[in-house]
């Protein structure tokens, strides 16, 4: 199992304290032959009448030499993810999870939903 990113119980209590039950730490999913390991998996309880929704974060630091290999990185391992999620688990959606202010903000932008392909992905930004 990879070891945990240094901003991952930041990440991890930000989502507690929003409201988010962490169902899996970390959240396994079988590809191929192979085990990919998700930082978190989670899930928010809406009120009884309504679905809960189901997320899976994976917490990147950026804290290498440069930001856009972390990027790269980043946009990799989401897309990765996202598309096993897809047949694995449709109802979970793939979140990237940042805890600096910095690459939190760029992660938001409009830029990584191009990079990544689509129009509404949702970025885990812990301010």
């Amino acid at each position: 199992m990879p070891a945990k990113d240094i901003y991952h119980e930041t990440v991890k209590n930000a989502l507690i304290k929003d409201g988010w039950t962490i169902t899996h730490d970390p959240l396994v999913l079988r590809w191929g032959t192979t085990d990919v390991y998700v930082d978190l998996g989670a899930e928010q309880l809406l009120a009884a009448e309504k679905r809960g929704q189901k997320i899976a974060v994976e917490i990147k630091s950026f804290v290498g030499r440069s930001d856009v290999d972390d990027l790269e990185k980043a946009l990799g391992q989401y897309l990765l993810y996202h598309d096993i999620l897809v047949q694995r688990e449709p109802d979970r959606i793939c979140v990237p999870g940042c805890a600096r202010r910095r690459m939190a903000g760029y992660l938001c932008r409009a830029d990584w939903q191009i990079a990544a392909g689509q129009s509404a992905h949702q970025v885990a930004c812990v301010r």
